[in-house]
């Protein structure tokens, strides 16, 4: 009797993946791997590479070289080789984006329930009474009043935008979600509440993510493993509190220090 075939543990990797805009800007010669339900954090200083190599995970751009592999449940894809449509559906339906500015993850002229609801919609859930009842509870799961559902996105503060990208993003439970510095430009107590709501998010769905930060703390509260980007290649991996208690890389130990020197 056959035994059922075991789901491969790595969710999306980089294989040799380089995007160079000039000397030693951009990415070169990445290899990683995440693993599913995981968090993956990439840090660095700001030209460090990390968003590049985010928006080159995400399939918001091509690289120069190399391979993003991404390990659907039915399938194997190499991201650069599916076409256009398909990773735009990828994006869509099976992943999600959080980025820095809220504003560049929703849509400002309709409200917040039907911001919520568009995923839904994206993956044919028609009916009003059940897109309302999901934009109430992901309202409610992201700390916000229910009862403003119909209010649009630019009557919120920016951290309140911020949660509501964030139900936006997790009311299909993606497969993959992408984090751009989320708590970037927000107030250090609108941060606390925030990152709080986000460890908890990432531990209930059991999610897999590809974290982009420059803030360590945020790393070591939401990260399971680490890489460590300079000038584009990544210098260091490893565990996140073996990173950032121990660090390894001369890199490493400056980009910690500089945290820990008052």
């Amino acid at each position: 009797m056959k035994h059922p075939q075991l789901e491969p543990p790595t969710l999306l990797e980089a294989r040799d993946v380089s995007r160079l805009y000039g000397p030693d800007k951009g990415c070169q010669e990445i290899d990683l791997a995440l693993y599913r339900g995981e968090v993956l954090g990439i840090v660095g200083e700001s030209g460090s590479g990390k968003s590049t190599l985010l928006r080159l995970l995400s399939g918001l751009e091509r690289p120069d070289g190399g391979q993003v592999i991404y390990h659907a449940h039915d399938a194997t894809l190499d991201l650069y080789a599916i076409g256009e449509a398909r990773r735009r559906a990828l994006l869509r339906m099976e992943w999600g984006l959080v980025h820095q500015n809220p504003r560049d993850g929703l849509r400002l002229g309709v409200s917040a329930g039907a911001n919520i609801g568009e995923r839904l919609m994206a993956l044919g859930q028609r009916h009003y009474g059940q897109l309302r009842a999901a934009g109430q509870d992901w309202m409610a799961r992201v700390e916000l009043d229910a009862e403003r559902i119909d209010d649009a996105p630019n009557t919120f503060s920016g951290g309140m935008q911020q949660r509501l990208q964030i139900a936006r993003t997790l009311v299909t439970r993606p497969q993959l979600v992408f984090m751009d510095e989320p708590t970037g430009g927000l107030d250090v107590s609108v941060q606390a509440r925030l990152l709080d709501m986000l460890r908890t998010l990432v531990r209930e769905l059991g999610l897999s993510v590809i974290l982009v930060t420059h803030d360590l703390a945020v790393a070591r509260l939401l990260a399971h493993r680490l890489v460590v980007m300079r000038r584009g290649r990544i210098v260091e991996a490893g565990l996140t509190d073996q990173i950032l208690d121990d660090p390894q890389h001369a890199y490493s130990q400056l980009l910690v220090s500089s945290v820990l020197t008052p």
